[in-house]
């Protein structure tokens, strides 16, 4: 069984390997979806003299253009948005094909949405910058000199954006990526109101009568919305080991598994999402916390008596789960928190394989107790003892064995995709984060 699970690449022409790939993945799809038709609606406008007439650029169509966008982008991620297409997306039965339950799985990808709505909108703005400049060198009075200022000091800033979000530069560098995404993003809304507002003067017209207005104004209702719910909480820590702490908290929120909440040490501080834990019949819930860089590694040598909650309880990639008759969670390290809320609600039966270095003395005898008491046959593997697995052998045995329709993976970048490919080479439904911006 191990050799038929570790040798994929000896099967033949297995054309899953190339669809199925990492780099194929559905958020890059919907980049690619998103880029495709904004590249058609600029050629087709082209082609019927749309963006370029007599009187010159039509900037109100081409604004139209950058604001659709950018407000498809940024509400995509809005964390209400979120938990409603996590909910529509759940509502599938498990009668139906598993083609299409496949499918509806992959709801998590809507960042795909986000980075191609936030780059093409910045594109198109650079286009009506580009078309206001050149109506006042053809000699027009409009936009005024401020339109024009505003305007080119928010194209520098999004794209100062778009740079720091891009992969390598967002990884070596979060701390940065996080602050210029926050308080640039900040500025540059409140540079849009500004520039609305300029051009409204500029044109003569009402600004409640601009769609730009009601955009805006949705647009900053979703970016405030998170901050509105922000809280001071209290916080009991467990430090089972000097790797890993678990946080428990019970200040009249008991969330749903399959959740995920960020917190942070002081309330515009650099914030954190971690799986929420919650028990049955037990109000609050826990965070599973492990040593992974600066951040954590404070939080577990100082343990805080509170930390700051911000936005709601949002829907996270084994949501999914409702979609399939059984599946296996694959888990590596503090991977069990996420993981963990599922096998306690026993809403759909599961198959666990933890790989993690010594577990009982890393995260206590009483969650390694709790996890055997609340799944089939666990596979909890000490890599301390045994060395690394081959977690997709382990995976694909335990989809054979117990009949499963899915795996869920929650572990590091680089074994999240290997696994999730393995899996869907051979046909298998397999979920992991995917690390969108």
């Amino acid at each position: 069984m191990t050799t038929e699970a570790t040798n994929f690449e000896t099967r033949g022409v297995n054309w899953r390997r190339v669809t199925r790939h990492p780099a194929l993945m559905e958020y890059r799809r919907l980049v690619f979806l998103v880029a495709a038709v904004n590249l058609w609606i600029f050629a087709d406008g082209v082609l019927d003299g749309r963006w370029l007439t007599d009187a010159g650029y039509a900037l109100g169509q081409i604004a139209d253009m950058a604001l659709i966008n950018l407000a498809m982008g940024m509400l995509i991620r809005q964390q209400r948005v979120v938990n409603a297409l996590f909910w529509l997306a759940t509502r599938m039965p498990v009668s139906w094909p598993l083609w299409l339950r496949w499918w509806a799985g992959k709801v998590f990808h809507f960042g795909g949405l986000h980075s191609g709505g936030t780059v093409t909108g910045t594109v198109w703005f650079g286009f009506l910058l580009y078309g206001m400049a050149a109506n006042r060198l053809s000699g027009e009075v409009l936009p005024s000199d401020l339109t024009l200022g505003l305007s080119a000091t928010m194209l520098g800033l999004m794209t100062v954006m778009i740079v720091t979000a891009l992969g390598p530069i967002r990884a070596r560098f979060h701390n940065l990526f996080e602050k210029v995404h926050r308080f640039v993003g900040w500025t540059v809304l409140g540079l849009f109101w500004a520039q609305t507002i300029s051009i409204t003067r500029d044109m003569g017209g009402a600004l409640t009568e601009t769609p730009a207005f009601w955009a805006l104004s949705l647009i900053t209702l979703s970016v405030a919305s998170p901050w509105m719910t922000l809280k001071r909480v209290r916080v009991d820590t467990v430090k089972p080991s000097d790797h890993a702490v678990l946080a428990r908290f019970d200040y009249g929120d008991t969330p749903f598994p399959g959740s995920s909440n960020a917190i942070s040490l002081t309330p515009f501080g650099e914030y954190h999402s971690f799986a929420n834990i919650p028990e049955p019949d037990t109000s609050g819930y826990r965070l599973a916390i492990s040593r992974a860089g600066d951040w954590t590694g404070r939080f577990i040598d100082t343990p805080p008596s509170h930390v700051w909650v911000k936005g709601i309880t949002t829907s996270g990639v084994a949501r999914i789960e409702v979609l399939f008759r059984k599946v296996v969670y694959v888990g590596t390290g503090s991977g069990i928190g996420p993981i963990l809320p599922h096998l306690l609600a026993g809403e759909v039966p599961n198959r666990l394989i933890w790989s993690t270095r010594s577990p009982r003395k890393t995260y206590g005898e009483a969650l390694v107790d709790e996890i055997e008491a609340h799944t089939e046959a666990p596979v909890i593997w000490d890599t301390d003892r045994h060395g690394k697995p081959d977690l997709s052998a382990l995976a694909l045995r335990a989809v054979r064995d117990s009949g499963a329709e899915a795996v869920i993976v929650i572990s590091n970048q680089k074994l999240t995709r290997k696994v999730v490919h393995d899996m869907e080479s051979l046909g298998i439904p397999a979920y992991g984060a995917i690390w969108d911006s």
